[in-house]
């Protein structure tokens, strides 16, 4: 896949994310920003992106711990991730930042192909 194909899975799960989120199914849209996560790591924007979305359902789910977890990796993807991530990981505060974790087979051979 292209590094257009991979930005358009990763747009095509912010965007699901969103709309999860516009319609209250707040699980819905911290999984599929988790996705995001996971598609844009290696990029700096992206990952801030998939982080700040994070955040955005943590407001409104009022989760101070998930709160803070994303204030941390936002700094912490900003600082980092040109020069290292843990491959897999869904980026939310109930898993260390730096745990490598299985990626979901639909998500890998996306970016395998990039």
């Amino acid at each position: 896949m292209t590094t257009r194909g991979l930005l358009s899975a990763y747009r095509s799960e912010l965007d699901a994310g969103y709309a999860s989120m516009n319609s209250g199914d707040l699980a819905e849209a911290f999984r599929r920003f988790e996705r995001a996560h996971i598609l844009g790591q290696r990029s700096t924007r992206l990952h801030l992106r998939a982080h700040v979305a994070m955040l955005r359902v943590a407001r409104r789910r009022g989760d101070k711990r998930e709160i803070v977890g994303q204030l941390k990796r936002i700094v912490a993807a900003a600082l980092f991730s040109r020069i290292w991530v843990p491959t897999g990981n869904t980026g939310g505060a109930n898993v260390s930042a730096t745990r490598r974790m299985p990626i979901p087979d639909d998500l890998k051979r996306i970016l395998d192909g990039h």
